[in-house]
């Protein structure tokens, strides 16, 4: 969460983007297939257009968007929110008695397992590298967002947070910046509603890979988090899974995790690597791994596009509008149907389908 922007919050771009493609590479996949599994890892965050594209001819193709433009405060309640955040951000982990308990997110879960082997499971399929891209976005948040929720909880409310560099007062003030910055006016009424949603009321510190944290949620429960820990563990595990993918193995956690001193390495870039700006940090990111600072690994990622000209969905239709789809109907052809746009947004489909209708129900949870 950067800014007024709330998307679902996750880990940013320096790790879902910078750091997936890393581990790609030294998990065994070529160029190509790593920079596809990364784009479409950060591609999550930035997929906020739903509904139909129409193309010229009478075709027309359906999407679902993974993330929120902007905090839409008049339908905070709404309950396309836990279908987005659920399945994408806040991958809920069935523990507990109460279903609010059983939303709550946990670091490599059960039900995360789960998913990671349908996705190494499904390896075959063509868009399998989407597929896994988007597994590993969420995947990985389960680290990030651990002991938030993508409904909206008491588990979300945070009664106090401090850091290293953040006093309680300092983090109050902060939030209500944030909240003044979206809706003009911090209501009370509005800021406790707010606060329930996602790790909103936490702001960045869920994100940044050097933050170390404590807060007490609604519930009065406190949490203590170092998150260079946590994002290792993120890394490790996300290592084992596309190692996994490459040699169909879905036993993934099985696999050698990763070398100490490549784990040691990208502890050190993480760690020290602190700008405000996660566009910023994925620059450092670049630079030092083309320089070698990684063992093993010495070249350039490929830049990332989200939107407009050069994006997967100007390749696929020409469109370059960065927030609609423009005024210009599209032509339908063999590209849009080759497309990594294409190939993304049908992973999405199919990946909310297996946890929100076959993974999540066995585990008591019905949120879609």
């Amino acid at each position: 969460m950067a800014g007024t922007r709330q998307d679902g919050g996750s880990m940013n771009i320096d790790f879902h983007y910078g750091v997936i493609y890393l581990l790609g590479r030294l998990a065994g996949l070529e160029k190509p297939d790593a920079e596809t599994v990364a784009h479409a890892c950060q591609y999550v965050d930035d997929s906020t257009v739903s509904g139909v594209l129409e193309f010229e001819g009478g075709e027309s193709y359906e999407r679902f968007a993974s993330a929120h433009k902007m905090f839409d405060y008049m339908n905070i309640d709404n309950t396309s929110d836990k279908r987005i955040w659920a399945p994408f951000h806040f991958l809920p982990a069935g523990e507990g008695s109460t279903l609010e308990d059983k939303s709550v997110c946990k670091p490599d879960s059960t039900i995360a397992r789960e998913m990671v082997t349908h996705a190494i499971d499904s390896r075959g399929a063509e868009n399998a590298l989407h597929r896994l891209g988007i597994t590993l976005h969420v995947y990985i948040d389960t680290w990030a967002h651990q002991n938030f929720s993508g409904t909206i909880s008491d588990h979300n409310v945070v009664r106090s947070l401090s850091s290293d560099d953040v006093t309680h007062e300092t983090w109050l003030g902060k939030l209500k910046q944030s909240l003044d910055d979206v809706v003009h006016t911090a209501q009370t009424g509005f800021l406790d509603h707010v606060v329930k949603l996602g790790h909103g009321a936490a702001l960045y510190f869920p994100d940044q890979p050097w933050a170390k944290w404590e807060y007490e949620n609604g519930h009065g429960l406190k949490f203590k988090r170092d998150n260079l820990l946590i994002f290792m563990e993120a890394a490790d595990m996300a290592y084992r899974a596309i190692k996994g993918f490459h040699s169909g193995d879905s036993a993934y956690a099985q696999q050698a995790g990763l070398p100490p001193d490549v784990s040691a390495a990208l502890a050190t870039l993480l760690g020290s690597n602190r700008s405000a700006d996660p566009v910023e940090r994925l620059q450092v990111l670049t630079r030092a791994f083309a320089s070698g600072s990684v063992p093993g690994f010495a070249e350039d990622i490929p830049a990332y596009v989200s939107k407009g000209s050069g994006s997967w969905k100007d390749l696929a239709t020409g469109i370059t509008d960065a927030d609609a789809d423009g005024d210009r109907l599209p032509t339908w052809c063999e590209r849009f149907e080759q497309s990594d746009y294409r190939k993304f947004h049908d992973a999405i489909k199919e990946h909310r389908f297996v946890v929100t209708q076959l993974i999540l129900p066995r585990h008591g949870v019905r949120l879609a």
